[in-house]
């Protein structure tokens, strides 16, 4: 028991200090230079694997095709409607591409860092998401109509209009590109600061030189499984962050409120 108070006393554990990196030259720091590699990664891979496809595709075709299908009928389909949706295709199925590689980083040798945990990429990105839904909607209604498309729903009574308004109005302007952009960097952030957790604490467990050191595989198991849900959580805050996109999209050019 002495021993792990002392341990606790002397271990340091992880903290925003983590996510920070010093600039590599001038103002580019390592997230930066992430960044860049995932928006050339994504565009070199489509256009590599759609330049020569076959009836008999290859992998890089298969899942390029899979991406893309998911991207046509789940995100933008199925969320903008079946007449407007073509024109969104490549914005959602960018967003996807771009957050999902960028998310992977975090799991990946030599870079281990998802870019999205620093909360400037995920606001870039709904700023993004926030200009094209609004336009989409001023685009199909007009500024007046699309005003009035975003505040008020039809059929709600008179003397709670006020108030449904402020609320609408929060939601749509406010509310929804901070939600999109807060959701994805708190799972990148969150799930970036257990596994260097579990890391350093095994490390520290391994070289306690006491008693401690049997502790230490455990704490390695569990940075593999948190690596592996890791994974997980990274998919599925891409696919919520491009299937949102659509959400709002659809919800701008819709008939109906």
């Amino acid at each position: 028991m002495g021993e792990f108070v002392l341990a606790a006393e002397e271990f340091t554990p992880p903290g925003v200090g983590t996510f920070i990196y010093p600039p590599i030259f001038g103002e580019v720091t390592k997230p930066i230079v992430q960044a860049v590699l995932a928006a050339i990664l994504v565009g070199v891979y489509f256009t590599v694997v759609t330049r020569r496809m076959s009836m008999v595709p290859s992998k890089g075709q298969f899942i390029a095709e899979y991406i893309y299908g998911m991207a046509r009928n789940t995100m933008a389909r199925d969320q903008i409607g079946g007449k407007e949706f073509k024109p969104f295709i490549p914005l959602v199925l960018g967003l996807f591409s771009f957050v999902l590689v960028n998310n992977l980083f975090g799991i990946i040798p030599f870079f281990q860092f998802p870019t999205m945990s620093r909360i400037g990429f995920p606001i870039a990105l709904a700023l993004f998401v926030y200009v094209a839904y609004h336009y989409a909607g001023f685009k199909k209604h007009g500024f007046v109509g699309y005003i009035k498309h975003a505040a008020l729903p039809p059929g709600v009574p008179a003397f709670v209009a006020p108030l449904i308004i402020v609320i609408e109005l929060f939601t749509k302007f406010a509310f929804q590109p901070f939600s999109l952009a807060l959701r994805v960097f708190a799972a990148m952030f969150a799930g970036h600061l257990i596994l260097v957790l579990a890391v350093v604490g095994g490390e520290f467990l391994l070289f306690s030189g006491s008693a401690l050191v049997v502790a230490a595989p455990f704490a390695f198991i569990a940075a593999i499984a948190f690596t592996f849900l890791e994974v997980l959580v990274m998919s599925i805050q891409a696919y919520v962050f491009a299937l949102l996109a659509g959400v709002y999209i659809g919800a701008a050019v819709s008939t109906e409120h």
